[in-house]
């Protein structure tokens, strides 16, 4: 059986639903309004956007940037051995 109180609250959750989206559209609109963009409150045209007065830079050519020359057999050697030092004196 539905009461008449739940109904009547059901009524009234869509009725505050719709007055909000109402009063949402009406705050959108009064915005756009004082921004100054009446074309879009009164027609529903967005205004296209004017072209720019000079033509975009283009950036300059960056140069590349060097990489590290490549490790040879005798700097790998050293670098194995300073670890294998340093691993052996945590150990202590």
């Amino acid at each position: 059986m539905i009461q008449y109180g739940y109904i009547s609250g059901v009524a009234m959750v869509f009725e505050a639903i719709v007055f909000g989206v109402i009063l949402l559209a009406v705050g959108y609109w009064a915005t756009m309004f004082i921004m100054g963009r009446r074309d879009d409150v009164l027609h529903g045209k967005f205004v296209e956007e004017e072209p720019a007065a000079e033509p975009p830079r283009l950036m300059r050519h960056v140069p590349r940037v060097r990489t590290a020359p490549r490790p040879n057999k005798d700097s790998l050697q050293a670098l194995l051995t300073v670890i294998k030092r340093d691993l052996h004196d945590a150990a202590r």
